[in-house]
Formats: structure tokens, C-alpha cells, sequence
């Protein structure tokens, strides 16, 4: 398996970051699958000859093994890319990989290219000189972006092993005429210039980072696929539209606002949908805050502070006798006594929950040193 920059392996142990068999900093095992058919037998007597292999940053593309390689999970090879080879890692083999060319709808024909051959140490040794020239690269290629005054960020540049062309990753909100750009490029390092742009989702995926919620960014570990994320989504799960908390390092809506929704969607198709207040004799009471899975509705009178708990099967409820002009005493039912204790309860565990979590600050006082 491929190493990370501070990872230095020592036996069965790792000397980077302290985590004996994975990788902290996701550069180890990026977008690594698990392969659950490996130790399966399978009934076809052929194995399929088209293996996923892994490149920096977590690209992955496909390649045939048409030399039949006694390859392995995390083995380095040579493989062929236009106008030279490169060298990458194999994250995938056997019928997982048919599954994700379908998935990715890659034909199974001869565009697919080939692996040369398993990578050796001599192999190794020059990819990480060549990596060596990533750095220095970039930093150089953001002064001349800056001195052209360009409207473009640079993120990432990856060479390829065989030294002959550098990949230059940016982001723009508008087109951006590059031209003269690779002109300068291409005699400023003497070699042949590839531009590529990335969404600014793409972007925060190469560069990595932690989240809020304290674990490595979703699009540089394990997505792939990057859905739209709309502020709709933020309001079917009673989220406040507050633009700092909703958006992720990238600028953008976070994505893990889509994980759940299908939950909350659920749920929300036993909550009635209110076209107003709800008409009592006591007076109209608004809708201010819904608890969509205990299915509770918390409704307040204009003139009042307290809100009141209505349970979602008795708004339904009023909301028929409003509709044949017929207004109930109050918002409680006939069984208030039943729903008080409820609703008393629920307010007790929120009450003991917060007094759980609630820090008790102490002042100590620093006893000074006795003199002799």
C-alpha cells in the first residue's frame, strides 16, 4: 500500500501518525474499498482482467491486465496513459470492478488501456523524485498566476512518473484564458503542460481538511459522487438557513445535509401541513416549532409566551372542525390528562439532559506560598 509523506512504515508498526494499520491523515488508504468477494469462491472459471487502479488524490481509473499479473490489492504498477505511463496503485480487482464500470457506465471494449507491467524499487525511487517537484512547481505557478493577474486558483499539480508532463488542478467561477499562461509554463520548466479545472467541491477533496464534526472531509476519504445540496434541504430538517454553519470548506452547502434527508422525509408525511393558525375559542394559535420525530407540534396564542404541545393526530384533528367552521375549547383533547404526563415527561428529559451537560465553573483559589 502506498505511504503518505509523513507515514514511515517500521515493521507492523507506523512511525507518521501513531495509528498502527490506518492512515490519520487519509494520504495511506484515500478512497480505499474493501473488497467483500476476496475470500469468496466464485462459480466463473475466469477471472475478470480489468483491475481499478488508484492515482494521487484518489483518481481512479480502469485498466486491462493483459499479461495476466499475478496482481494483489495495494500493488504498485506500471500502467499506460496518453503520451507516456504512469504509476498508481491497484484498489480493485475481480467482479467488484464490473460492478463499478457499470456504475460508472465504462464500456468494457478496447479503449481500455493497459498495465505494462508490476512496479520495481528503480520505479518507485524515481515517482518519488518526481513528487519531489510537486511543491516547488506549485508555489512558483501561483507567483505567475499572480503576476498575470489571472482570475484562477491553483490547488494541486501532479506529475506523472515518467517526468514528461505536469497536471495543473484549478478552480474559477468564470472561463479564464489560459493560453499565455502555458506558454510561460512550458518554457519556464521545459516540459509539456496539461490544465485541468475542478468544481470547488473537487477542489476541498484534493486538499483535505477536517470537518465540524471532527473527522476527515467526506469528499477526500469516501464520496465520490457529489449531489446537489439546496437549501431545501436544510429546511425539511428544521435547520437554520445560517450560511456559516450549512457550508463546508468548499463554499458550498455541506453534503452530509443529504444523508438524513430521506429520513426526515418520511416522517414528515405523517405531519400536517398548516395553511394557518389553528382557530380555537381561546383564540388563534400559530404553529412555532415542530419535533418531526416524536410527531409534536408546538403551537402558541398571539398574547402569550408558553407554547403549548399538540400531538400531530390532534392538529388533524382541529384541523377538520376549522374546516367544517366548528372551533374547539382550547388545543388539548378530551385525554389532556394523559397528554399532559407526556408532554410533562418529555420536558423533564430535556430538563435533565441539560442539567447533565451544563458546566459548573468554580472558582479555585491559588493558595499562596507560606514565607519562612
Amino acid at each position: 500500500m502506498s505511504e503518505c509523506g509523513s507515514c514511515v512504515s517500521n515493521g507492523d508498526k507506523v512511525a507518521g501518525c501513531q495509528n498502527n494499520g490506518g492512515c490519520l491523515t487519509g494520504g495511506c488508504n484515500k478512497l480505499n474499498v474493501f473488497d467483500w468477494l476476496s475470500n469468496m469462491g466464485m462459480p466463473q472459471s475466469e477471472v475478470f482482467d480489468v483491475v481499478e487502479v488508484r492515482f494521487k488524490s484518489g483518481k481512479k481509473e480502469f485498466f486491462r491486465n493483459y499479461d495476466r499479473l499475478d496482481l494483489i490489492t495495494g500493488d504498485a504498477v506500471i500502467v499506460d496513459v496518453p503520451n507516456g505511463h504512469h504509476l498508481g496503485y491497484i484498489s480493485l480487482q475481480g467482479e467488484l470492478v464490473r460492478l463499478q464500470m457499470k456504475k460508472k457506465k465504462v464500456k468494457n471494449d478496447e479503449n481500455i488501456r493497459k498495465i505494462y507491467r508490476l512496479a520495481n524499487a528503480r520505479d518507485l525511487e524515481k515517482y518519488q523524485e518526481v513528487r519531489k517537484r510537486e511543491k516547488p512547481t506549485l508555489k512558483r505557478t501561483r507567483h505567475i498566476i499572480k503576476d498575470m493577474s489571472l482570475g484562477m486558483k491553483l490547488s494541486d499539480v501532479e506529475y506523472q512518473a515518467d517526468n514528461s508532463k505536469p497536471t495543473f488542478y484549478y478552480s474559477a467561477d468564470e472561463r479564464v484564458d489560459f493560453r499565455e499562461l502555458i506558454k510561460v509554463l512550458a518554457s519556464e520548466f521545459k516540459i509539456r503542460v496539461e490544465m485541468r479545472q475542478i468544481s470547488l467541491r473537487q477542489e476541498a477533496g484534493r486538499l483535505g481538511g477536517i470537518g465540524s464534526c471532527g473527522r476527515e472531509l467526506c469528499c477526500s476519504t469516501w464520496l465520490t459522487d457529489f449531489k446537489s445540496v439546496t437549501t431545501a434541504t436544510a429546511r425539511y430538517q428544521n435547520l437554520s438557513l445560517n450560511p456559516s454553519k450549512l457550508s463546508g470548506q468548499c463554499g458550498r452547502l455541506k453534503c452530509c445535509l443529504n444523508y438524513e434527508l430521506d429520513t426526515y422525509l418520511d416522517a414528515l408525511t405523517d405531519i400536517p401541513k398548516l395553511k394557518g393558525p389553528l382557530l380555537t375559542k381561546k383564540g388563534a394559535a400559530k404553529l412555532q416549532k415542530t419535533d418531526i420525530f416524536r410527531k409534536i407540534l408546538w403551537f402558541g396564542y398571539e398574547k402569550e409566551n408558553t407554547w403549548h404541545p399538540v400531538s400531530s393526530e390532534r392538529v388533524k384533528e382541529i384541523m377538520a372542525l376549522n374546516a367544517r367552521n366548528i372551533t374547539p375549547e382550547t388545543l388539548e383533547s378530551n385525554e389532556a390528562t394523559n397528554g399532559k404526563t407526556h408532554f410533562a415527561a418529555i420536558n423533564k428529559e430535556l430538563e435533565r439532559i441539560d442539567k447533565k451537560y451544563r458546566s459548573k465553573k468554580r472558582a479555585k483559589k491559588k493558595k499562596k506560598p507560606r514565607g519562612r
